[in-house]
């Protein structure tokens, strides 16, 4: 009996651990400026319309549109920001080459997706949401970057007449974004990393760590950015049910999905289709 009791008791002391790590930052002013809007996945684009993805014609669609959107940052090698999922361009360029070896004045050779739209530069990209809907900015660290990549986005959006938050699946981007600018409102991106054993070469306890939010400890982050179809995910449950943390859902391909997601009150990343 005593054996089983010290079991339970131990049971119980991990179960204790494992919720305070999960802690996250609470009622930090701001996410009210940003729930209830519905984000255009790198932008409102569609390409057989000539709005390839993260451009600026997909952008500005959104905005008219009366949509937020969510966007990707990758810092260059002269210091500027591009919107660019993918740091090798030969998905959405046809050329294999990095986004961070080249500079803003490269980005005219770099057509999207076999149409007349370019990488745009961030600024450009808030000047058309200036007063407007709010903005997911992703931080895509490479490299080590996530200091100089964090602080390049903050020149930029300090000051920026508009709403967004800042969001990475990278937890270094997180702590600058603690340590140095407190006032921004982050957010942790996760998926299950555990179903694919090669995701961007992880090894297994960093991919069990992100999996299941394990950095929260260090990081605080006031909202969870996680896969629709992995939200089941034990780490964001009790996240949700003892801390009643912000929730996101990416990315989000059904109107019936987003509507059942909207109503537990969760935000929506789309694509695919127009609400």
């Amino acid at each position: 009996m005593k054996t089983i009791m010290r079991a339970a008791a131990g049971c119980l002391c991990g179960l204790g651990a494992w919720c305070a790590l999960l802690a996250p930052r609470r009622n930090q002013p701001g996410w009210e400026r940003l729930d209830g809007v519905r984000y255009a996945h790198r932008g409102l684009h569609n390409l057989e319309r000539g709005r390839p993805e993260n451009s600026l014609a997909a952008f500005r669609a959104a905005a008219e549109a009366g949509f937020g959107a969510e966007l990707d940052l990758h810092l260059m090698a002269d210091g500027n920001l591009a919107v660019v999922h993918d740091s090798d361009l030969t998905r959405v360029c046809g050329r294999r080459v990095f986004i961070e070896d080249l500079t803003a004045e490269d980005l005219p050779e770099y057509p999207l997706q076999g149409t007349e739209e370019r990488i745009p530069l961030f600024q450009d990209v808030l000047e058309i949401f200036e007063n407007r809907t709010p903005l997911i900015v992703e931080l895509k660290v490479e490299r080590g970057n996530a200091d100089a990549l964090t602080d390049a986005a903050m020149a930029l959006l300090e000051g920026w007449r508009g709403t967004y938050c800042v969001e990475s699946f990278h937890p270094g981007a997180l702590l600058r974004l603690k340590e140095k600018y407190p006032e921004v409102i982050r957010g942790q991106l996760s998926q299950n990393f555990m179903r694919d054993s090669e995701v961007g070469g992880l090894a297994l306890p960093t991919r069990f760590a992100m999996t299941h939010l394990l950095t929260t400890a260090f990081t605080r982050p006031d909202f969870v950015a996680y896969n629709c179809v992995d939200r089941g995910n034990v780490s964001l449950r009790l996240m949700k049910r003892l801390y009643g943390v912000h929730e996101v859902a990416w990315t989000v391909r059904e109107r019936g999905v987003m509507e059942a997601l909207e109503e537990e009150g969760v935000a929506c990343i789309f694509e695919k289709f127009v609400p």
